[in-house]
Order: C-alpha cells, then sequence, then structure tokens
C-alpha cells in the first residue's frame, strides 16, 4: 500500500508542478521513447539474470502491495509456537516432537499457527534443525554454524531481485540518453523544415531523457531498497527462530529460550515480557 501511495505522490509531484509551469501533458506521452528505455531495460534484466530471479523479481514486486507480514501479530505467533514446541520437548523428549517435525502440515501444533505455517522457510528451519538434535551428534558450535549458513544462503538468495532491480534502475539515465539521442538523429534530418515541426521532435527527444531519470530515481531505486527492507524483516524473523534454537540445544527452559528470541525483537515490533508471559500462560492453559 505504501508502494502505491509512494509512486502517486512521486508522479503526482512530478507532473503537477510540470502542468502548474503551464507545461502539455500530451507531449510526455511518446510511445517510441517509452518502447526504447522500456524494452532495453527489460532486455538488460533478462540478459544478466536467470528465470529463477526474474521470477523472483516478480514476485517480490507484487508483494510490496501486500502488508509486512512481518508485524508484532507474527512475532507473537513466533513465540508462541516456539514456545509449545520446546515445551513438548520437555514433556516428552525430542522423540515426541518426530511426528511433528516430520509431517508439520499435518501437526497439530503447527496447524494453530497459520502465519508461521505458511512460511515454508521458518518451518523447515526450525524442522530440519529439531531433526539434527533428534541424532544427538552435533555440538553447540556446529549447529551455529548451521544454522548461519542456512540463513546467510536463503538471505543471499534473496537478494538477488533486487540487485537485478537496482541493476536496471542504473541502467535507465542512460537508456534515456540513448533514446533522446535517437530522437535528435531524427530531428538533425528535420532541420530546414519548419520551426515548430523541429521543436516538437526535439522536445519529444528530450523525454526519453526524463523517463529515464524518472524511472531510475523515482521507481526502480524505491522500489528495491523496498525489496530489500522487505528482504531483511524476513530475515530479522529468522534470526528469532535460531536464537531461540540455540538457546534450547544448550539446556536452556523453554521460557528462557523464548525470551532469548524476544530479545532478538526489533523494539518497536518487540512484544513486553509480560505480553510474552500472557502468551504462554494462554499456551499453557
Amino acid at each position: 500500500m505504501f508502494v502505491i501511495i509512494g509512486l502517486v505522490v512521486v508522479f503526482g509531484s512530478v507532473i503537477g508542478g510540470y502542468v502548474m509551469h503551464h507545461g502539455q501533458i500530451a507531449v510526455l506521452f511518446q510511445i517510441n521513447e517509452f518502447i526504447i528505455i522500456g524494452g532495453a531495460g527489460l532486455g538488460t534484466l533478462i540478459i544478466a539474470n536467470p528465470p529463477a530471479v526474474l521470477k523472483a523479481c516478480v514476485a517480490q514486486t507484487l508483494g510490496l502491495l501486500k502488508p509486512n507480514p512481518y508485524g508484532a501479530s507474527a512475532y507473537a505467533e513466533l513465540l508462541q509456537v516456539l514456545y509449545e514446541v520446546f515445551q513438548k520437548a520437555r514433556k516428552d523428549g525430542l522423540v515426541g516432537l518426530e511426528a511433528h517435525i516430520e509431517a508439520p502440515e499435518s501437526s497439530d501444533i503447527f496447524q494453530k499457527y497459520p502465519s508461521f505455517t505458511n512460511n515454508h522457510h521458518a518451518v523447515s528451519l526450525l524442522c530440519d534443525t529439531l531433526k539434527v538434535l533428534l541424532t544427538g551428534t552435533v555440538e553447540d558450535h556446529n549447529l551455529a554454524e548451521i544454522l548461519d549458513v542456512d540463513l546467510e544462503k536463503h538471505h543471499h538468495e534473496g537478494m538477488l531481485a533486487p540487485h537485478a532491480i537496482t541493476t536496471v534502475g542504473d541502467a535507465m539515465p542512460g537508456f534515456g540518453i540513448v533514446a533522446a539521442v535517437l530522437g535528435v538523429i531524427i530531428t538533425m534530418g528535420s532541420i530546414g523544415g519548419a520551426a515548430s515541426e523541429i521543436g516538437e521532435k526535439v522536445a519529444a527527444a528530450l523525454v526519453g531523457t526524463f523517463v529515464g531519470i524518472l524511472l531510475a530515481y523515482g521507481v526502480f531505486g524505491p522500489v528495491a531498497k523496498a525489496m530489500e527492507n522487505r528482504l531483511h524483516a524476513e530475515h530479522d524473523y529468522m534470526l528469532c527462530i535460531r536464537t531461540a534454537l540455540l538457546s534450547f540445544a544448550r539446556g536452556d527452559a523453554p521460557m528462557t529460550a523464548v525470551e532469548f528470541s524476544r530479545r532478538n525483537i526489533e523494539p518497536h515490533e518487540r512484544p513486553s515480557f509480560t505480553e510474552l508471559e500472557e502468551l504462554t500462560r494462554k499456551k499453557a492453559a
């Protein structure tokens, strides 16, 4: 939603200011310039990235139209599911979790927490790590390394899409110049004609530069940054799971492990200790 609002403000301010200076809106609609710039940008995106990254670019861009899924309610649900899983393991042993971690999609524990269950990477991170703990053959420092490698690779893969969008955005001013130069070439062929006709062709050529710069700094750059921010929010969410797992693996009580996870949440999203007690008490009841 904020992405749409921001784009409306950007284009509204630019076009509004242009109209206030008695500019003609119709002059800005140069379809040929749009084809040159848009086609060149799309072509470079296809050349530089494999299909998986192109698909991720579309998915992450469309994802910006939805609210951030890693808000206070998602963290509250995460703390609840971590507490219930650790409490189950403390009560029945890790063997008691085997059925839940082998088939999380049918687990009566996980099904109570839809925002967590729908996050496939979060479920995999928790369940796969508990499977490793179930084998009983991993040291604490090795477990930390496994978790770090997993999170690093997942974050690196996610960042490929915003980096690709940033690269295209950086090229937009150059493509705008290319479109403008082509317009000037056409204009030079009309020298000797009516001055009004030459003026129209020069104006059309300059639209290419305008569009390229506006797209670079008003669209592609901010969108790529918004995608990065969303990925950082996801990474912080995963770090909460990592912190709780490491605490649980070294023998801390479920409440202590969840408290470590809570301290890893950004302050503006973090529930208070009292709220955490209420959440866990509700689950215990």
